[in-house]
């Protein structure tokens, strides 16, 4: 398997070092309760019961698995409790739409954290965006929504999701006529959505589309028609990029925002303030659950893509986005920000 950014034994090694017997001993007997921002069903609820799985396997003491959904706001609730209530003993993790962390960089009132103080775990899983119709939208390819005669109506579940923000960005970017549709709890309800004709499209992974997803996708229910990662995913050649309908400067710092800021969203977090050597077995656990065989096999089975991005590595990643200049973020907070201030 190909992990980003050096996962490797090297890195495990590294990582192992300075974990004392302490440490070690404190997970025996405990349960590590995994928070998912999301309602079940959806690719970030299955990538999370997925390493609940395995991961405690790799933690030493052998600790029982909990997962808990803790849905709303499009994952804020969660991410907000991750960094003020939940417990900073080692024993909590967070699975929530990284996404967040941009609503922060730009000042976002309802933000209650500070991405750059989480201890990261990492990501398991890349993230390729595509926006997908039901038939009954009419909307067949990219050319067939430039002319749709009103706004087609998108699935959306809050400000800081990428079903939410990757529609309004397109629209802003690149002139698609379209209504984002707020409120939805998570994948599995706004895919229902789609599927039910109460909207018309829904903007999510296409990792969720071959495997949630698949049956309405090869019976041509739902179509894939714009990707917007500024590199193909190798299974859909034939889709277009966003970026290849990017006519200006500003439009194309727009597309490239989308795939930098959305395309890992599916990353993993403990509090602030978890004592360093618990949260070197964490992030050890985390990636040698990412190289399991049989994390692996179940992944395959299932469709789901692994490809793993380390703990220092996706506290880089959002450390660098906190550096945005400010006519971006200025840019980015008329498009993204909800317009009641929260």
């Amino acid at each position: 398997m190909r992990l980003r950014c050096a996962i490797v034994s090297a890195v495990i090694l590294i990582l192992a070092m300075g974990i004392g017997a302490g440490a070690e001993e404190f997970y025996k007997g405990k349960f590590v309760t995994f928070t998912v921002g999301y309602s079940p069903g959806g690719s970030f609820d299955s990538y999370t019961r997925l390493l609940a799985r395995h991961m405690p396997a790799h933690i030493p003491g052998g600790p029982k698995a909990v997962v808990k959904n803790m849905t709303g706001a499009g994952g804020l609730i969660s991410a907000n409790y991750m960094y003020n209530r939940a417990p900073r003993d080692g024993t909590a993790v967070g699975g929530w739409g990284g996404a967040l962390v941009l609503q922060d960089v730009l000042g976002r009132k309802a933000i209650q954290f500070d991405g750059r103080k989480f201890g990261w775990l990492g990501t398991p899983a890349p993230y390729n965006t595509v926006c997908s119709f039901n038939s009954q939208s009419g909307i067949k390819n990219v050319e067939d929504w430039f002319a749709a005669k009103k706004p087609v109506t998108i699935a959306g579940f809050a400000p800081g999701s990428t079903p939410s923000d990757v529609p309004k960005l397109l629209n802003a970017a690149l002139g698609l006529p379209l209504r984002v549709i707020e409120g939805y709890r998570g994948g599995a309800k706004a895919r229902l959505a789609v599927e039910m004709g109460e909207v018309d499209g829904y903007c999510g992974s296409w990792q969720t589309v071959k495997s949630i997803w698949r049956e309405p996708f090869e019976t041509g229910k739902v179509r894939v028609v714009i990707q917007t990662n500024l590199q193909s995913h190798p299974e859909l050649q034939k889709v277009p990029l966003a970026m290849d309908y990017a006519k200006t400067d500003e439009a194309r710092q727009l597309v490239t925002v989308m795939d930098y800021a959305y395309s890992a969203p599916f990353k993993y977090s403990v509090p602030p303030d978890v004592p360093r050597d618990r949260l070197k077995i964490l992030q050890r656990a985390f990636v040698k659950a990412l190289e399991d065989p049989k994390l692996l096999a179940t992944a395959k089975k299932a469709k789901m893509e692994i490809v793993g991005v380390d703990g220092p590595a996706t506290a880089k990643i959002v450390a660098e986005l906190y550096e945005m200049n400010a006519a971006t973020k200025s840019k980015l907070r008329s498009i993204l920000l909800p317009k009641t201030g929260q």
